[in-house]
């Protein structure tokens, strides 16, 4: 589980995506950004929270640009590496693109982190790009008082292709691609609770690449797709009814979660975002008399988490099929697009 002495999620008062400015408080500053003028070449931008921009380049191509970056989630510097850049380059998957290149974003305390260790972080990095097919063209370090590693990631996509978070039609199946609990198993590593075979199954997650994105741009069925991140499954699944315009329906059973997890939150395992995330936007979900360890494994914070697809009943088949092809075996209907505000309603039955 870690290779050096030094236990890197002590120098951060946050780990992963768990990291992220609360949607409530992200939203509020957000405001206060726009009002300038917008070329009409971005196709995509901070309109609808969608998980990248992208910006037309001529009839066949539209660049995708992203980037993400967090303090340390484990303690393995090369694990952390692997899981930041896995976060990074999903963004562009999630928007149905293609990645073409990487800059390292690097921030470290210098005098108490040893050299060896953060060069342990940036081949982590490297090795997730080189499986991903795309190399570090450059970057930008700087001397910090935690550490701090991600990317900027560039990708491809046709125009006519690209997948947002707001084009969920009425009636569209709600697809969940990798198992919630990421947050759950970080906050329990932290307090020294997770063995071996979690945190292996951990970094399994948190290191798949979310590949299927590319194929599933290819499918008019699939209307909307974003990733489920920092917000947790119920924050990113409002950002598809809001843009959309719809509400969802989850059904709670059908909800896949990582092994362990909900003991470890029943032990005291759960990370403040979680409560910070409902605090947020709990006023948007019909809770139907959830219990708080339910509530706090659906606002769970997720790191490199899965895609989550609104798509078509009749293609329903066929995007399983592309996530199983490609290992990715969690992935399960868990609702569907209804007519109505935008809202989550929980269904226990």
């Amino acid at each position: 589980m870690q290779t050096d002495s030094i236990r890197l999620t002590s120098f951060s008062h946050g780990g992963g995506c768990g990291c992220k400015i609360a949607p409530g408080v992200l939203s509020e500053i957000l405001k206060k950004t726009q009002g300038f003028a917008i070329p009409p070449e971005l196709m995509v931008g901070i309109e609808t929270s969608d998980d990248a921009a992208v910006y037309l380049l001529n009839d066949e191509q539209a660049l995708i640009a992203t980037t993400d970056f967090f303090m340390p989630i484990v303690d393995d510097a090369y694990d952390f590496g692997r899981i930041a850049a896995t976060n990074a380059i999903s963004d562009v998957y999630a928007m149905g693109g293609t990645p073409i290149m990487a800059l390292a974003l690097v921030g470290m305390p210098i005098n108490q982190i040893p050299l060896d260790v953060i060069g342990q972080i940036l081949e982590g990095g490297a090795s997730v790009c080189r499986d991903a097919g795309i190399p570090i063209a450059g970057g930008h370090s700087i001397d910090s008082v935690e550490p701090i590693y991600g990317l900027v990631v560039l990708g491809l996509v046709h125009p006519s292709k690209v997948k947002r978070n707001c084009s969920a039609k009425i009636g569209d199946q709600i697809i969940l691609a990798k198992p919630l609990g990421v947050g759950i198993l970080s906050a329990a590593l932290k307090k020294q609770k997770l063995d071996q075979h979690g945190y292996a199954e951990m970094i399994r997650q948190t290191t798949k690449l979310n590949k299927p994105g590319m194929a599933l741009a290819k499918l008019e069925g699939v209307h909307a797709v974003t990733d489920v991140t920092g917000f947790g499954l119920l924050g990113h699944l409002l950002e598809i009814c809001r843009g959309s315009q719809l509400g969802a329906k989850i059904r709670v059973r059908d909800v896949p979660l990582l092994p362990m997890v909900r003991d470890l939150a029943e032990q005291g395992c759960i990370t403040g975002a979680s409560a910070r995330n409902f605090s947020s936007y709990g006023h948007e979900v019909d809770l139907n008399q959830c219990d708080p360890i339910t509530q706090a494994l659906l606002c769970d914070p997720q790191t490199a988490g899965g895609l989550l697809v609104a798509c078509a009943k009749e293609n329903v088949e066929e995007v399983l099929a592309i996530f199983k092809s490609q290992q990715f075996e969690d992935a399960i209907v868990i609702g569907e697009m209804v007519e109505g505000p935008a809202r989550v309603s929980l269904d226990f039955a």
